[in-house]
């Protein structure tokens, strides 16, 4: 009998036995009757690192996949598009292992389950063979239709498909099958049938398959019959596998003659077994391959494959299928991204840096999960850049940069032109190649390229092509090659089948029918199985005998089926004609199915296969491997270039984006070996190149490029190549693009995929225009030939393969994919069908990818025969170029050029033979042969996008137009040259500018870019080095120095449109054409001097001047006239050299020796013609759009000596020659002065106008008024602007960048005065005396004054401003008015230093704009936008008057002398009338939109300074007053005590917070509130910050520097690096000021560290179980640590300084935690959560935790860092961009202190109230040797984790006592305590839990303690007998005073919690107990007397016992240890104990 125990656990065995004995025969129920419960895992598919390498050589497996297709493959059927989302992809590998097979599989192998198949049915109860139809297979193509080998029945859903597929009648196994039904499985269920599957709609297909052919029901895909039931799915999902039994059985029955046939172990496939070892894979897995000759099967240095092949070990776990049935790929480690990349959900790798970065990567965006909330990048109403970089939305598409990479520019207009010669052009725009017009093809969207098409239209067939019978041409090589190409399919009818001598003809099922219908192996015949459709193969077999001595049979001796002796061959052998003779047969000679994949050498009788250098054969023998690392695709996804791998069922598959961000990406390249990737971008026309791994972004050829849609690297000699269809050009270059050369120009239309065979010196290109073809040349230019011509129509993509030497390209048009050998001959389809749109291919080792644009996927075949083709990655987003990444597809060649570029001093161009020297840009070769020679004669003309030279020597290498590498050329019209500095001028009038720049390119540079509005015409006097030009804008001639300086203007009356210009130096005229209303061609001297009008009639557009120094005439083209004409240099002689209609509309002219050169806008062209006779003329070039201007270039101009050489003339700062001598000139706006020669170095007065993008200057001292453009940087919207007068600087108000800058007046020192807290400067002025700037601020609603640096800034006035506006200052008087057009508009003035604030004009007011004062009549004037009216008063506000009324909309305004005058924001203009009264009213300046404040400048009228030399014995602001002046200090600092002169250096109390790359404080000890950005420079991304007052020194938190940095209070620029290694992300920093240690968290290393102020002696204090440490406190007084971690459970924790006695506070109904701060005096916590948008408190130990702001606030707030100071708290809000202030004690009396700040990060309060208390660790570090840490009631020393060379020491040296010095400010009667609790409010002892390190003397102390301890117990216990002896009760309270309050709103999450600690001190007898009472409300206990009124209030620092004001006491929940309780009071009535 079994003891009870044994019993019990018996019965629980049975019952557990019962268990699951049901729960057995439950499961075998449901499946048997169709289970639907949940889906059973499928098994991981293999790792595959680097794609699946499918290789499809003969002999080899054909690879699963849905299509397969081959040569006599029927191609399927157009079928609708299956939905992408609603396939269900599961892991495919090359066996589909039927379900029964599952048990006997190794753990891990992969296993094939179909598309659309749900794993909940997988089926593992079936029994049985199956065979598996694999032998015979030659480059993946059934050589047999059945299958071999027998085996038992196999039900449908073995794989797969239970209930699908088509039934196979007996009488007719390849019947065809038109309307299939489908029935499809889903995994849900919901809505499912009996079975536990959802039926769909049958889908009809309307076109049946052929004979021999199987239709696919869910695609109506046909593929050939001989594919059903074969062991593969060649349907998409599968429904050739699918009913097979049958077809199973009736293989499977041969397989009983054990004698003859074997069963493969794995496959259960039957095979012969003379079949073994026979070379071929008949098994399907080659497990027949094994094992054969040899007594091991592999050696000791190889892996045994579980097939039994054997491969290398290091082969293993390679992500390579090297075993084909991938056991050596099972078990393998996944390898993960690499440290700087981040792993996505779905295994993917993407850059580290794109983590969080608010843009999705990875495809499953789970890289923007789980991040950081960060404020919003860009405000409402700004763009943002693809740099991170934000601008206003008005300045996008606006033509300008703004955002360092044209991103703003991007998507802003089509840029797209009209179709070409050659082409058509369709209804929606499309152009199309003209041939293509009535081909019996729609290519028009509406087929109008079909309309009206006659006999004429069709184009007749080349000998090389066949006619279909629509009149389509297609090449004779595509008739019978198995694909329809005629659109009625009668290329394929008729077709005769030939088998190659090796096969054997099977004929098609119908009865009579002879035609082979497929050819199957000779293995196959008479081996008992039919493997033909009528069994003819199993006909007639004869018998095979030993032959006898007789014989004359080779090798086989047979009897036929009548009794005759016959011979026969074994395989590999061919029976002669004399029928004895058996020859060898070459299997290396076959082309449809190749034996090998790279060389092929033919054995007797058989034939043995190789590899080309960088390959090694694989273990099918036939196949071969890619050494080096695993293999990647590279594509370009138009908006990012993705590094994936070739098969993403690989459990290491990759999916990583290398570069995003793009505009455009198109093609690509790489170059292997330097690690780099190149691409053309075409939307910004460029091509660039980056680090593989997407670093070091840059241009490589930015200029001259309009559409580069190839390109290709040659990794050899290190050269790019690349088309343009838009130049119509193939280029090539230096990988750096700085040596470039034109490669092909003719005969190009729309070239687009490029490749290069470094070494066969090769270029192939593509070309899709109106007559497409594919070329070749050798890479130095010579031996071009086209290679492929006929029958291609859109050859997009292009790919070389390096083993064979064959070009492979796709046609997007004839959707097919095709290889030729390099010469174009062998030319055959690859694939046909399948091919919606193919754009790129690539090649790597036996296999093709492609990209399609219609599918949005990559797909890959064998690239031999097109079998296996398979998507392996879809849903992009639009797929473009592609290659293969690997270092074989770079293989090594001979470099043509050698070491030395082949002593070339530009390009070395390889040949085939050897190289060729190349110069650049239209350069020569010297006779060298090797050095290039500066050009002597150029043609320079301009297009308008770009400047173009074209060689005018006879003996140049070629004479193309050459594009010159400039960039950002806009709108180019004139241009002039100089050949002594080899330099070229141009205008540019969309940019309005005057540019220069070497004829290469190179030294570009802007000489005029300011006050030009359109420059027209250009000309150069090589004789004084300066420019002249024409400006149609402005309607002048000015004139300047070469590099732009000196500018003056000549004429600038009577001028109307003047257009081109030329100089005559050798006679000192100049000659201009205008194009006014008074068409004229006028002369003067090149002063402007002696002006005339030469040709005045007969003239439309005169333009293209020229002068012919030879014969002194003056030539002109007309365009309206269509004529060129000439005329003597006076204006005589007038002739017309050209007109008619051949000359449209000529534009451009120049005459060099005895031709005149012209450019025509209509005909595209520039020619030339003799200058004598117009004769001889010839088109230099054509095609050519935009054509402006045109020179010739030369080095025969002649020079001579003039005046103007000689001491400049002797002039200071102009020489200008005219005839016989020369005169001097000023530049604009500065009178000469009266000795003729002399200039003043500027106007002495002037105006200044602020004109939003820039700001103009008038002089008034000049007779013309003319607005001068300062030359200053790009502006955005000044609104106000002043001069100090002293300097002549100019300041300004910009409001878009809100800043406040000064410039020079010659623009050459910019700088930012104000940077920070500007929101709406809209008026500014300089004090020139005082050397102050005043400004107001509409946003802050502010009177600001600062330095003229910008130093000491003062808010001056800030309340009860309303929008301030103008300003104006009187210093003489010490007065400063401004107006306010806020709600009530007014007119204000104080004294300059803010004092004595008055209101002067109050009424009659509505927009008070401009104001202005006129100090000689001491009147104030201003003017009223709204009001329309100009006033003025007295500067007391009295005698007011209505100057003008009527004004449209006045803004600035200024008084100058008699006049006033001011802009006009209606009439765009500037306009001036007499002060007094209005009258003469003048416009002097119109059509300036935008006009704003204008300020005059009188640099003679400066006053006396009233501070004096000293500033007055100011410290910081002296400003004036009207008694003289008073000092002031800056913004929220105060005097000093008892000085009225000297300031703080910094406010005593200030609110310190981070924006990112600034620090900024607010002051608490003055009132304004007002921020103050800090001068600290180059911050990247400051998180955090916290200070050391007694150190005076500031921490900050840098994540992007990825550091710690201490800045020194007194001195910013004083900044040191405390923690500086790149792999410290520092979020949060807290300082223990007493022990001088800053802490932090680190979210990379997930740690708390410390180290000292100085940033030595770093050590990790807490490094387990932090997941996203972010926020951090210290409170070293009490030696506490907190912190919050941000993980997947949010958290806040606490531990002892040294990590020691770590809890977690909280853990629950958290979202964000940050923030974290202290009340050191309350001795509480708080901290924002910036999830849940509320702030909470509780005390230190995670007790009463109270919400003081939640999301039920009003207003709603979103806290993210906070700070605690005093009775408030302070907290950031990222959302609503301010600082926000409310009551600690309540979270009420919220106020926002500070709006319109951008991203505030850490906050702190900085005071010394903050850092108070004591700890030992202050005396001498507490005896430590290094670092001390104090833990509440002792200190540890403690080591750094990295020795620093000093002995480190556990020990204190000497010890220090916990003992608090009486002044410290923090300490209570509990300080003294150990206050330390558990959740259980049981004493908490986690500080004990590490040793601690004291000395001897401790101990004896410690003892002395103890003693004295007992001793006060017995007398403490002494006493309460005494006491209770006289029944005396006593009331204890707390002796400490508690601050009480009521706050409604409190939400505490231990409510009615009463402590154990609590509970003890309270006596137990029963009447108390039942007096106790719960207030709900108040969330406190009270004993109820009866008399009490309402309970008291409850405390937020509760107490044991609260004394009432009522006679009620309340008892509440504890928050901390209680201290000492003393006695109060007595008291007779119920004492409370």
């Amino acid at each position: 009998m079994f003891p009870p125990s044994i019993q019990a656990q018996d019965g629980l065995n049975q019952g557990i036995r019962k268990y699951w004995t049901i729960s057995a025969l439950l499961i075998l129920i449901s499946t048997c009757c169709g289970y639907q419960g949940p889906s059973v895992t499928t098994v991981t598919p293999p790792p595959h690192r680097g794609a699946a390498r499918i290789m499809y050589g003969s002999g080899s497996l054909r690879t699963p996949g849905p299509l397969h297709l081959g040569p006599g493959h029927r191609p399927p059927r157009p079928r609708p598009t299956p939905t992408p989302s609603n396939k269900r992809y599961y892991p495919i590998v090359p066996l589909s292992i039927p379900m029964r097979d599952f048990d006997i599989l190794p753990d891990g192998f992969p296993v094939m389950v179909a598309p659309g198949y749900p794993p909940s049915v997988q089926d593992t109860t079936r029994t049985g063979g199956r065979s598996r139809g694999e032998g015979g297979y030659y480059g993946g193509r059934l050589e047999y239709p059945i299958g071999r080998g027998m085996g038992i029945g196999t039900w449908g859903s073995d794989y797969g498909y239970p209930r699908m597929g088509i039934s196979i009648q007996p009488d007719n196994p390849f019947n065809r099958n038109k309307d299939i039904g489908i029935l499809t499985m889903q995994a849900s269920s919901d809505g499912l049938d009996g079975d536990g599957y959802e039926e769909e709609e049958y889908l009809q297909c309307k076109d049946g398959c052929d004979r021999g052919e199987f239709t696919c029901s869910k695609t109506c895909q046909c593929i050939q019959y001989i594919n059903r039931c074969d062991g593969h799915e060649d349907c998409e999902h599968g429904e050739d596998e699918i009913e097979c039994g049958e077809i199973d059985h009736a293989r499977n029955e041969i397989c009983k003659d054990k004698e003859k046939y074997v069963r493969c172990p794995r496959s259960g496939k039957c095979i012969r077994k003379d079949w073994l070892c026979d070379g071929e894979d008949d098994c399907g897995d080659f497990s027949d391959e094994t094992h054969c000759a040899f007594p091991t099967n592999c050696t000791s240095d190889q892996f045994e494959c579980a097939n039994g092949l054997c491969i290398q070990k290091s082969w293993i776990c390679d992500n390579d299928n090297d075993c084909r049935d991938f056991s050596d790929e099972l078990n393998c480690t996944k390898i993960g991204c690499t440290p700087d990349e981040f792993t996505c959900s779905d295994g993917s790798c993407i850059s580290l840096s794109w983590k969080c970065d608010r843009e999705p990567d990875c495809n499953d965006e789970s890289d923007e999960i789980s991040c950081d909330i960060e404020p919003p990048t860009c405000n409402k109403g700004e763009f943002h850049c693809v740099t991170q970089k934000c601008i206003k939305d008005q300045f996008r598409c606006d033509g300008d940069n703004d955002c360092d990479d044209w991103s703003d520019e991007e998507g802003c207009g089509n840029r797209s032109g009209p179709c070409v010669a050659g082409e058509f052009s369709c209804n929606n725009g499309d152009c199309i190649p003209e041939t293509w017009k009535c081909d019996k093809q729609q290519d028009c969207e509406n087929s109008e390229d079909e309309v009206n098409c006659t006999d004429s239209n069709t184009r007749t067939c080349s000998p090389d092509e066949f006619t279909c019978k629509s009149g389509a041409c297609i090449l004779k090589t595509w008739v019978c090659d198995g694909y329809s190409d005629c659109p009625q399919e009668e290329d394929e009818i008729d077709c005769k089948i030939t088998c190659d001598e090796t096969k054997f003809a099977c004929t098609g099922s119908q009865p009579n029918s002879t035609d082979t219908e497929f050819c199957i192996n000779k293995k196959h015949v008479c081996d008992g199985l039919k493997d033909c459709p009528k069994g003819e193969d199993e006909v007639d077999c004869p018998t095979i005998y030993d032959c006898n001595k007789d014989s004359k049979c080779d090798q086989v001796c047979i009897k036929t089926v009548d009794g005759k002796d016959a011979c026969a061959c074994n395989r590999g052998y061919s029976l002669a004609p004399d029928g004895f003779t058996c020859i060898d047969v070459n299997e290396c000679l076959y082309e449809s199915d190749p034996v090998c994949s790279q060389t092929c050498n033919n054995t007797i009788g058989s034939f043995r296969c190789g590899c080309m250098t960088g390959y090694i054969l694989r273990p099918d023998l036939r196949t071969c491997k890619a050494l080096g690392c695993s293999p990647t695709l590279l594509f370009a996804n138009r908006f990012d270039i993705r590094q994936v791998s070739l098969q993403m069922s690989s459990i290491n598959s990759r999916y990583t984006a290398i570069l995003k961000g793009l505009h455009n990406a198109i093609a690509l390249d790489y170059h292997y070996k330097k690690g780099l990737i190149f691409w053309s971008d075409m939307a910004l026309d460029v091509i660039k190149q980056a680090c593989i791994n997407g670093d070091k972004k840059e241009d490589v050829i930015k200029w001259g490029l309009e559409s580069p849609g190839g390109i290709a690297l040659d990794w050899i000699h290190d050269l790019i190549f690349w088309t343009d269809s838009g130049t119509r050009r193939v280029e090539v270059a230096t990988l750096d693009g700085t040596k470039r050369a034109i490669l092909v120009a003719n005969d190009l239309d729309k070239p687009r995929a490029i490749v290069v065979h470094p070494g066969h010196a090769l270029v192939f290109w593509t070309d899709w225009g109106p007559r497409p073809k594919i070329e070749r040349i050798e890479m130095d230019g010579s031996n071009r030939r086209s290679i492929i011509t006929e029958s291609v129509f859109w050859p997009n993509g292009l790919t070389l393969d390096f083993t064979s030497d064959r070009i492979y390209w796709a046609d997007a048009k004839h959707n097919v994919i095709e290889t030729a050998l390099f010469d174009g001959n062998d030319r055959r389809k690859v694939i046909s069908k399948g091919l919606p749109h193919p754009f790129a291919l690539t090649i790597f080792e036996d296999a093709i990818y492609w990209t399609d644009w219609h599918t949005k996927a990559i797909s890959t075949a064998n690239k031999q025969t097109g079998a296996g083709m398979r998507t392996i990655h879809a849903n992009l987003h639009f797929p473009m170029d592609i290659h293969s990444f690997h270092a074989q597809r770079q293989p090594q060649y001979k470099n043509h050029c050698g070491e030395n570029n082949g002593g070339c001093e530009h390009l070395c161009l390889p040949n085939k033979n050897s190289y060729t020297c190349l110069c650049q840009m239209g350069q020569k070769l010297n006779s060298d042969k090797k050095t290039c020679q500066q050009p002597e004669k150029l043609l320079v003309f301009v297009r308008k996008k770009d400047l173009r030279i074209k060689q005018l020597d006879s003996d140049a290498a070629h004479h193309h137009e050459i594009v010159v590498p400039i960039d950002g050329i806009k709108s180019a019209v004139a241009i002039a040259w100089e050949s002594k500095t080899d330099m070229i001028y141009w205008t540019d009038v969309e940019k309005d500018t005057i540019n220069r720049a070497h004829w290469n390119g190179s030294n570009h540079q802007v000489v005029i870019k300011t006050n030009a509005i359109s420059p027209a015409g250009l000309a150069y006097d090589w004789y004084t080095d300066k420019l002249y030009w024409t400006d149609d804008g402005t309607a002048k001639i000015e004139v300047a120095n070469s590099d732009g300086t000196l500018r003056g203007i000549l004429i600038w009356e009577d001028l109307d449109r003047p257009r081109d210009i030329v100089v005559d130096p050798v006679n000192g005229y100049m000659y201009w054409s205008d194009w006014g209303e008074k068409p004229k061609i006028e002369r003067a001297a090149m002063d402007g001097t002696m002006r005339s009008v030469l040709i005045a009639h007969n003239l439309t557009w005169p333009n293209g001047l020229a002068i012919d120094y030879d014969t002194n005439r003056l030539y002109w083209s007309d365009g309206g006239t269509s004529s060129i004409e000439y005329s003597n240099l006076d204006g005589s002689n007038r002739k017309i050299l050209l007109e008619g209609s051949s000359l449209p509309h000529p534009f451009g002219l120049d005459v060099f020796g005895d031709n005149v050169y012209w450019t025509d806008w209509e005909t595209l062209k520039i020619e030339r013609a003799n200058k004598f006779t117009g004769q001889n003329r010839k088109v230099i070039s054509t095609g050519i759009t935009d054509l402006m201007d045109v020179r010739a270039f030369h080095r025969n101009r002649k020079y001579s000596t003039t005046s103007c050489h000689i001491n400049n003339g002797g002039c200071s700062d102009l020489c200008l020659l005219k005839p016989k001598g020369h005169s001097c000139a000023c530049p604009i706006g500065i009178a000469l002065m009266k000795d003729g020669r002399t200039c003043p170095k500027g106007p002495i007065n002037s105006l200044i106008i602020a004109h939003r993008v820039d700001i103009r200057q008038i002089s008034l001292d000049v007779p013309y008024i003319v607005d001068y453009v300062l030359p200053f940087p790009p502006l955005k919207n000044v609104m106000s602007v002043d001069v100090d007068r002293k300097t002549g600087e100019v300041y300004w108000t910009d409001t878009s960048a809100d800043v406040i800058q000064k410039n020079t007046p010659d623009g050459k020192t910019p700088r930012t005065i104000i940077r920070h807290e500007l929101q709406m400067a809209d008026g500014i002025t300089i004090d020139s005396t005082g050397r102050k700037m005043y400004w107001t601020d509409g946003g802050r609603n502010s009177i600001e004054v600062a330095e003229l640096d910008g130093t000491n800034r003062k808010v001056l006035i800030w309340s009860d401003l309303d929008t301030p506006r103008a300003i104006a200052l009187h210093y003489h008087h010490g007065l400063m008015f401004w107006s306010d057009w806020g709600t009530k508009a007014k007119i204000e003035v104080a004294q300059m230093d803010g004092s004595h604030r008055r209101a002067l004009i109050t009424t009659n007011l509505a927009w008070p704009n401009g104001l202005a004062i006129d100090r000689p009549s001491e009147r104030l004037y201003w003017n009223d936008g709204k009001l329309k009216t100009i006033e003025s008063s007295d500067l007391n506000g009295n005698d007011r008057r209505v100057i003008i009324v009527g004004v449209p909309h006045p803004y600035g305004l200024v008084v100058v002398g008699n006049h006033m005058y001011w802009t006009d924001w209606q009439t765009q203009g500037l306009h001036r009338a007499e002060k007094h009264n209005g009258s003469d009213r003048t416009v002097i300046r119109e059509k300036l939109e935008g006009l704003m404040d204008i300020r005059s400048v009188q640099s003679d009228n400066i006053a006396e300074n009233a501070c004096g030399n000293n500033n007055g014995g100011c410290s910081h602001l002296c400003l004036r007053n009207s008694k003289g002046y008073s000092c002031q200090c800056p913004t929220g600092i105060n005097f000093k005590s008892g000085s009225d002169k000297i300031c703080e250096h910094q406010p005593l109390n200030y609110l310190m917070f981070t924006t990112r790359s600034n620090i900024v404080r607010i002051s608490l000890d003055t009132k304004e509130l007002f921020e103050v950005t800090l001068p600290i420079k180059k911050l990247q991304h400051v998180i955090d910050v916290d200070f050391h007052w007694k150190k005076q020194l500031i921490f900050i938190s840098d994540i992007d520097l990825g550091g710690i940095e201490s800045i020194n209070m007194k001195n910013f620029s004083d900044r040191r690096d405390i923690i500086s290694d790149n792999s410290t992300i520092p979020n949060g920093i807290a300082v223990d000021w007493i022990s001088n240690l800053i802490y932090w968290t680190d979210g990379a290393k997930k740690v708390i560290e410390l180290c000292k102020i100085d940033g030595t002696m770093r050590h990790v204090v807490i490094k387990d179980n932090l997941q996203e440490p972010r926020s951090i406190a210290t409170f070293p007084r009490r030696g506490y640590l907190f912190w919050t971690d941000w993980g997947a459970q949010p958290k806040i924790e606490r531990s002892f300084l040294d990590g020691s006695g770590r809890r977690v506070l909280f853990n629950q109904d958290l979202g964000f935690p940050n923030g974290i701060t202290i009340d050191y005096k309350g001795k509480r916590l708080y901290w924002a959560d910036a999830k849940w948008d509320r702030v909470e408190t509780s005390d230190l130990h995670g007790k009463n935790r109270i919400k003081l702001v939640h999301s039920s606030n009003e207003p709603t707030t979103h806290p993210f860092a906070m700070a605690q100071y005093e009775n408030y708290i302070y907290w950031s809000d990222w959302f609503q961009k301010t600082i926000v202030r409310a009551d600690k004690s309540s979270g009420t009396k919220t106020s926002v202190i500070k709006a319109n700040l951008d991203g505030a990060m850490g906050i702190r309060v900085v005071s010394e109230s903050r850092q108070k208390g004591w700890n030992p660790c202050l005396v001498n570090n507490g005896g430590c040797t290094h670092l001390c840490l104090f833990r509440q009631t002792d200190y540890i020393c403690q080591c750094p984790d990295e020795p620093n060379g000093r002995v480190c020491k556990l020990d204190p040296e000497h010890l220090v006592f916990n003992e608090i010095p009486d002044d410290d400010e923090y300490v209570d009667e509990a300080d003294d305590k150990a206050i330390f609790y558990d959740a259980n409010g049981n004493f908490d002892e986690a500080f004990d839990g590490r040793p601690k390190h004291f000395s001897v003397p401790f101990y004896v102390v410690l003892i002395a303690a103890i003693v004295c301890l007992i001793f006060v117990t017995a007398a403490f216990l002494l006493i309460i007998l005494i006491l209770k002896k006289s029944r005396k009760k006593l009331l204890y309270v707390t002796g400490r005073s508690v601050m009480t309050f009521s706050n409604p709103n409190y939400y505490t999450s231990n409510p009615g919690e009463t402590p154990p600690a609590a509970a003890t001190n309270v006596d137990k007898k029963p009447f108390l107990w039942k007096r106790l009472k719960y207030d709900k409300s108040q969330e406190r206990v009270y004993e109820d007397k009866g008399s009490c009124s309402s309970p008291e209030v409850t405390s937020l620092i509760p107490t044991v016992l609260t004394p009432s004001s009522s006679h009620c006491e309340a008892i509440t929940p504890e928050m901390e240890r209680s201290p000492s309780i003393t006695p109060l009071r007595r008291n007779s009535l119920n004492p409370v104990v």
